[in-house]
Order: C-alpha cells, then structure tokens, then sequence
C-alpha cells in the first residue's frame, strides 16, 4: 500500500475524527461517474445532498424568523410548527429515497475528510465508492464520493472481514460543514456521557 504524502495526512489531521453508529450502504462506481456527478450546476438539489440542502435554507430562514417573532410571536410559532411538520417529512423521504435499513447499521470513524468502515466484501485501494450515509444523531442522510485509501483484513472476533478506508473527493463546502458539524456535535455528546459515568 502506497503511503500517503504529506499533504494528505496534513489534511486529514485538520478535521476531528469520532468513531459513530451510522447507517451506511455503499457501491463501487466508475471515476467518471465521481467526477460527471460531483460536477456543480445551478440546481439546489443537484449541488447538494438533501440534508445539506435544507440546511442552507434554514440559516436563510433563521434571519428571517427572528424579524417575524419581533413583530408577530403567534405566526412564527405557527412558521416553526410547519418547520417541524416539513422537517418530519424530508426526514421520511430520505429514508425511503436511500433504502437505509437496520441491517446497513455499522460503527465507523468518521471526520471531514474521510471515513473508515467495517465490510463485508473487499474492494481494491484506488476503487472509487458512493458512500449513503444516514447519521443516526440527527436522521440526516449525505451521499459522498471517494477513493480507497485501502482495505485491510480484519482479525478481531465479532467484526467484519474488511476495514475500508476512504478519502472524500469533491466534497462540497457545504456537505464539509455540515460533517464538521456533526463530528462536534457528536464529540460534545461522548464528552458530557463520560463526565456523567
């Protein structure tokens, strides 16, 4: 296996990694359908995941609201309870969209930068993947491309056969941020259950 260069594992170690529960489903994919679907157009839907895409909206609407509640407190707690209502149906469509069940559930490490994750199957280092995550903490599904830093035998009882390391590729900023977010979020999480045991 290659090592990586410096640059590489400078990046890597910008980001925060946590090991997770998540549910993950991924597939093999030619590099050329990586870099035709990672390409940007003026499609909300088409730039970002789902998740990502709503997100980005509810910072827009976050100003807005804090106008509303000002000079009408009735119709924003109105405006919240259709957030919600929308929220519970985006949720449910990204889990029947993406077909994410009990079974894929799995631990992984995560960060910003890639992801490691216990398989079933072995890939080759240099495969390029399509990783379907649903982040368990906050139900948000994200889809990322990436490549197959490597992919080592496992010998520990009770785990999968394979270790699967993976570097995102074209990750937007925004789908970077919103996996920041989360690895903090869920960081601050294991911090305040370790205090409290």
């Amino acid at each position: 296996m290659n090592k990586p260069n410096n640059t590489d594992t400078e990046e890597r170690r910008r980001f925060f990694r946590i090991d997770d529960e998540v549910n993950l489903y991924y597939k093999k994919v030619d590099e050329e359908v990586v870099f035709t679907e990672t390409q940007v157009t003026n499609d909300l839907l088409s730039n970002y995941s789902l998740v990502t895409a709503l997100d980005v909206l509810d910072q827009e609407a976050r100003l807005v609201m804090q106008r509303i509640e000002k000079n009408n407190p009735d119709v924003a707690e109105y405006l919240k309870i259709i957030d919600t209502k929308t929220s519970l149906i985006a949720q449910e469509a990204m889990r029947q969209d993406y077909d994410l069940s009990d079974s894929n559930i799995c631990n992984v490490n995560i960060s910003a930068a890639g992801i490691a994750f216990e398989s079933v199957s072995k890939v080759n280092e240099g495969d390029f993947l399509e990783v379907k995550l649903l982040l368990t903490s906050c139900f948000a599904v994200i889809v990322i491309f990436g490549k197959v830093i490597y992919c080592n035998e496992n010998k520990e009882e009770g785990k999968k056969p394979f270790q699967i390391g993976l570097d995102y590729i074209n990750l937007t900023d925004q789908d970077r941020e919103f996996l920041v977010k989360h690895v903090v979020k869920k960081q601050m999480q294991q911090i305040r259950e370790q205090k409290k045991s």
